[in-house]
């Protein structure tokens, strides 16, 4: 029950943070030698996480609800969410091979190498003259293209989702704000298309059990959710004032270590080479 309270708090920080949450659930399964997470616990998890991003926006949510053959942001969000769809469907064997952890090194550095750029990216917007858009409702639909797009990349596992697409946004001529908070916007509609998929192989799977219980994993959503939650509002304040090239650092030193142990050890991983 504790390897997954653990789960759950890696899960809800990690999915809203730019670092990668498959990124590190692989790792401290790896670390901690845990099982991979089964069907259930995961759908749970991914249960949990929505719910942190819908509670935060619930007036968004209730809004968009209302209008939601007029509002502006559901035809953003549609536009946003294309690619990832297209891109999961036509990758899909290839994604369930690369969960395994090999490929987790160069994701994590790939992800370093966004959040470094990213101060200068929006610098470059900057000096185009371009006034970053400051409003979700204010945002062109190239620019939620291109933060979808960044989304489809995410769909690799240890690339960050929610750093790719606020570096995206913020390339585009999106505010660091703004970004954040259509990023996590376009994480609830990202999640519920990874539960539909879930359940799709859980049905398949004919079910399956887990050793700690209904009580264990329902523990490990709760973690998710306030985790979660917490983790959103946390980086909605702090992206105003500190720059992702931060958490870029961060996950380059955790991205070459993991290289040096697949590449030279095989101490957490199974050597690559």
């Amino acid at each position: 029950m504790l390897k997954t309270l653990l789960l759950g708090i890696i899960q809800g920080l990690s999915e809203f943070l730019p670092i990668s949450s498959s990124g590190h659930l692989v790792l401290f399964q790896k670390l901690l030698d845990m099982p991979q997470t089964g069907l259930l616990l995961e759908i749970l998890l991914h249960v949990g996480t929505l719910v942190a991003v819908l509670a935060v926006f619930w007036h968004d949510w209730l809004d968009m609800l209302l209008h939601l053959f007029t509002s502006r942001a559901v035809r953003l969000l549609i536009v946003a969410t294309l690619p990832a769809v297209v891109a999961a469907l036509l990758l899909e064997d290839l994604l369930e091979a690369a969960f395994g952890g090999w490929f987790l090194g160069v994701s994590f550095l790939i992800t370093a190498a966004l959040l470094c750029a990213s101060d200068w990216l929006a610098a470059r917007v900057a000096d185009q003259g371009r006034r970053p858009r400051a409003g979700v409702e204010d945002m062109r639909y190239q620019q939620a293209l291109a933060m979808g797009m960044m989304q489809a990349l995410a769909i690799i596992p240890g690339v960050s989702r929610s750093g790719s697409t606020i570096v995206g946004g913020m390339a585009s001529g999106v505010s660091r704000q703004t970004a954040a908070k259509f990023s996590f916007l376009m994480s609830a509609i990202a999640t519920v298309g990874s539960l539909v998929f879930k359940f799709r192989d859980l049905l398949a799977a004919g079910g399956e059990t887990f050793e700690g219980g209904w009580a264990g994993m329902l523990l490990g959503m709760l973690a998710a959710a306030v985790s979660g939650y917490l983790a959103i509002r946390w980086m909605l304040a702090l992206i105003q004032r500190v720059s992702l090239k931060w958490f870029g650092l961060y996950t380059a030193v955790l991205g070459l270590l993991v290289l040096a142990d697949q590449l030279f050890f095989g101490i957490v991983f199974d050597k690559i080479v």
